[in-house]
């Protein structure tokens, strides 16, 4: 194993000053019991005193905050829990704000909705514009990541309530395989939203963005329904967007122990794409975006994607809890990016069951579930048709390059099981056992050998998590972790070219892919260790772990635009570890004057090749190693608040070979608002970037540069003002 050492070009010492007297408060932690804990601080994740949980519904639809982050604290390993009426306090654009200061997680977006998002390395080949992969996305506990990824435009941030993050293994306990872990995204319900929120904000770049919600509880009936719109220019030249859409469940209590609910989610959406800029250009003006870019208006149309699910719970009391039910997802894009347009039509279909119970076993507590999931893709009658946008080459606009079609499944049956060696230790263990499918083939204008992979995987887990005293509680686990590739990306990232002699004669597809390739499914074997609690520095969690992965699914840009190509293929094998820290304290607190509290969020990415016969030991590109987010706010009893944040990432390689890096930047942000629980108004003026930083947002890598400044970069936004105002019916 590599040694681990931590190395920070511009350290934010409060939080490693913080991290010693964390560990040693936590050594003499019998004594820091007498210490009157401040547990009423306004924070987003607390430790207590681990309860019996009565698995009466799940606690997702239930909208109860509270037995979800105590379900969080009985996982063995790192979790976040994410309160989204504490996020509503500044903008709310994407889920890099709802993800922001969350340790172990990175989420950067390119000045639109898409987000990269990466979980302990996870997604690390992907770009904020493109299919997440690596973490499972589930909405409302019901599964929504499919086997091509998981897509964007519905996750809109207005519909968040609450979020629940399972890091790495963590999230093999709601069907995650992956090694990124699982991240739940509940939307409010009629039992606990208010009858009418009205809320605009607008701001810097022609932003600006409106909701309107409802939602009531009308006897054994609740409803919820939510329309939201958004329109920006964009920082960026060439970066305008659009969306809009709706989201809406209706839940019926049919008897005391049985509740149907229902969910809607539609959305539109569209943007233009500026790509991505050198070095020197994003020095010079991060605004401009890059020139192929605008000659051939880039941009992609999301005409509409619905998805539609049906859940119901069962209470059967001393016998448990079971749910079950059905999804539809359909999401249609018009690619129009370069010189190509590439016409996609998705459906997938998923079913699910989930059957939970707790007892007693030779006076041990035990508690398990056993989940089922299937997630399949519906092959379309539409075929996915790629034509020229352009005259180019002597070929007209319009004029069709090739046809292809791709599918896929992921059928997955898990089981978990927490057992009670005694009030204090608890030893969990797990195993998800899958099937999964996926099929790639050009059929025009020669039909190609069709590629396949279908095979069983499994990932297990195994861990203990010991309540050490009612303020601290340790944790370990080992586990494996499997990820298949994306069909469409066997096809995408193929070698195998139509030439003069292989095209029938269709002189339009010469340099298109003619047929897919085999792609190896991604494994990994991770350690974990951590804890969480309570002391007088406030609440705080960490987590290391280290992970040997094999066949790591890592992309690269092989061409730009306008014949852009963004090849996927297996690495060797590679090392993912680092360090999670998170530390909410309160710093100062008076009865009628109010409260100073610091929110601090580290995360360390160590990720490096093991010995690569090119590459040597060289770390992987697209992250930075070092991310820290803190946000100092002042509290008023009366609603008042303000608050001071920054954000600090160290530099970011560009390329495998590791011959150029983005720099390091640091950007600070402030916010001044007023919110009252009871009081129908809120209103907030956000300072976004104030001394605009030029920096990169986010990373598309390269496979070797030589050194060569590389359009690869996509900026930051510079410095911003926004407002929103919110008024509620309760």
């Amino acid at each position: 194993m590599r040694p681990f050492i931590l190395k920070v070009a511009t350290p934010p010492t409060v939080l490693f000053s913080s991290l010693w007297l964390i560990l040693s408060s936590s050594v003499h932690a019998v004594e820091l019991n007498n210490i009157q804990l401040n547990t009423e601080s306004q924070t987003e994740s607390t430790v207590t005193t681990l309860p019996v949980i009565q698995l009466s519904q799940s606690a997702t639809d239930q909208k109860n905050k509270t037995l979800a982050k105590q379900q969080l604290q009985q996982v063995n390993g790192a979790t976040n829990f994410i309160d989204a009426e504490l996020l509503r306090q500044r903008k709310l654009n994407s889920n890099e704000d709802v993800l922001g200061y969350q340790p172990g997680v990175y989420a950067k977006s390119a000045g639109n909705e898409g987000v990269k998002l990466s979980i302990r390395g996870s997604g690390i080949n992907r770009g904020s514009g493109a299919h997440g992969s690596g973490t499972y996305v589930l909405l409302d506990g019901i599964p929504f990541t499919s086997p091509s990824g998981t897509p964007y435009e519905l996750l809109d941030a207005a519909w968040v309530d609450h979020a629940e993050v399972y890091r790495g293994a963590n999230g093999n306990r709601v069907g995650a395989l992956t090694l990124g872990g699982a991240i739940n995204f509940a939307t409010p319900t009629g039992q606990d939203a208010a009858k009418l929120a009205i809320h605009h904000e607008r701001g810097s770049f022609g932003y600006q963005r409106s909701h309107i919600s409802s939602g009531q509880h009308i006897g054994d009936l609740d409803y919820f329904v939510s329309l939201s719109h958004a329109d920006s220019d964009g920082f960026q030249q060439h970066s305008s967007s659009s969306a809009k859409g709706i989201a809406a469940n209706v839940g019926y209590q049919i008897t005391p122990d049985i509740l149907n609910r229902s969910y809607l989610r539609y959305r539109e959406t569209e943007h233009q794409t500026p790509g991505r800029i050198t070095k020197a250009q994003l020095s010079d003006d991060p605004k401009q975006a890059n020139p192929n870019n605008v000659l051939y208006n880039s941009n992609r149309p999301q005409p509409g994607s619905v998805w539609l699910a049906n859940k119901t719970q069962i209470n059967l009391h001393e016998q448990g809890t079971l749910d079950f039910g059905l999804a539809y997802h359909h999401f249609p894009m018009d690619l129009q990016e370069g010189i190509y347009s590439t016409q996609v039509d998705y459906d997938d279909i998923t079913a699910f069951m989930n059957y939970q119970k707790q007892a007693t076993w030779l006076g041990h507590e035990h508690r398990f579930k056993i989940g089922l999931r299937s997630t399949t893709d519906i092959p379309s009658d539409q075929q996915i048709i790629e034509r020229y946008r352009v005259n180019q080459n002597n070929i007209q606009a319009g004029t069709e390059t090739r046809h292809f079609e791709h599918t896929g499944s992921d059928n997955v049956l898990s089981f978990n099981h927490e057992f009670e060696l005694n009030p204090e230790f608890w030893l969990v263990s797990g195993i998800n056992l899958a099937y999964m499918q996926r099929q790639s083939q050009v059929t025009w204008p020669v039909q190609s050998q069709k590629v396949e992979l279908s095979e069983w995987n499994w990932a297990p887990s195994l861990g203990l998590r010991y309540q050490m005293t009612p303020q601290t509680q340790w944790f370990a686990n080992i586990s494996r972790s499997v990820e298949a590739p994306h069909p469409w990306s066997m096809i995408w990232s193929s070698d195998q070219k139509f030439n003069e002699g292989n095209n029938a004669g269709h002189e339009a597809s010469i340099g298109r892919q003619r047929e897919p390739i085999h792609i190896d499914t991604q494994s990994a074997h991770t350690l974990e260790l951590g804890g969480r609690g309570q002391s007088w520095l406030g609440d705080w969690d960490i987590a290391y772990y280290y992970s040997q992965v094999q066949n790591e699914l890592l992309a690269v840009e092989l061409q730009p635009v306008p014949n852009q190509v963004i090849a996927e293929s297996n690495a060797s094998d590679t090392i993912h570890q680092g360090l999670e820290i998170g530390l909410n304290s309160s710093l100062w607190r008076h009865d009628h004057y109010g409260e100073v509290s610091l929110k601090q969020s580290y995360t360390l990415s160590d990720f490096h090749y093991k010995h690569d016969p090119i590459f040597n030991k060289n770390e992987l590109a697209g992250i930075p190693k070092h991310f820290y987010q803190a946000q100092l706010q002042f509290q008023h009893p009366q609603g008042f608040y303000a608050a001071l944040n920054t954000e600090y990432a160290s530099k970011i390689a560009i390329d495998y070979a590791n011959t150029h890096y983005a720099d390091h930047y640091q950007i600070w942000g402030a916010t001044f608002g007023y919110q009252q629980a009871q009081q129908p108004y809120s209103a907030w003026l956000d300072f976004r970037n104030i001394a605009n930083k030029k920096y990169a947002s986010t990373v598309t890598p390269g496979f070797n540069d030589q050194g060569r400044d590389a359009a690869r970069l996509t900026p930051g936004d510079g410095f911003g003002v926004y407002a929103g105002v919110t008024y509620k019916v309760l």
